[in-house]
This record gives structure tokens, sequence and C-alpha cells, in this order.
């Protein structure tokens, strides 16, 4: 298991990014966040464009960082369930406001684009 401490970061800022970065980690984060607990399959059928071995990868990376919690139940077949940690509940306000960001972004991005018109 790796851990994010075992690297050398310039500033805590690095840091967090290091945990928080990847194209699906925080849809991960925000689906187990906003939605609870949830099965392989499940987080799979809520993000369309994730590749099977990716979501696998993006888990497991947001699982030794000790933000997602994996829980194996002894049943066959065997039943997977993830869960954020307390560590990783802590990160929802950061992505709440990422969203609201992004959201102001986009809406301040699109009503101030110049009017295009055609010259003949």
């Amino acid at each position: 298991m790796r851990h994010p401490i075992d690297k050398t970061f310039n500033c805590e800022k690095e840091l967090t990014l290091s945990i928080i970065s990847g194209k699906w980690k925080m849809l991960i984060m925000w689906h187990l966040g906003k939605e609870g607990t949830k099965r392989f399959g499940e987080l799979k059928s809520m993000m369309p464009g994730i590749t099977q071995r990716m979501l696998v990868s993006q888990l497991r990376d947001l699982e030794d960082d000790l933000v997602v919690n994996r829980e194996v139940f002894p049943v066959v077949p065997p039943k997977v369930e993830y869960s954020l940690t307390e560590r990783g509940e802590s990160l929802l306000p950061i992505l709440d406001s990422m969203y609201e960001w992004g959201k102001d972004y986009i809406e301040t991005f699109l009503t101030n684009q110049p009017k295009k018109t055609k010259s003949i």
C-alpha cells in the first residue's frame, strides 16, 4: 500500500491535490458522499464514461489515501461496498466549493462571450 506521506511535497496544497487529482476521484467521492455507501457496479453505472480498470485503480488510490473504505463481506458471491471514511467526508465541503466555483465560472463565461457576427 502506498501512502501520500511517502512522497515529498512542497506544501500541504500539493499533498491535497495529489489525493483528489485524477479524472474520476472527485466524482467517486462526490457520489459516495452525497448518495452513501455503494457497490462497485453501482458506482460504475453512475459514471458511464469510466472503464472498470480505471474505477478499480481510482478506488484503490482513494483507499490507500485513507479517503475511501472498502468493506468485503464473506458471502458467495463476494460482496464489496465502498464508503467515505471520516477523512474522506472532511473533503466534501471542498468538493462542494469546487462545484459552486465551476458552476459560477461556466455561467460567467457563457454570459461574457462576445457575439459573433458574420462578415461579408
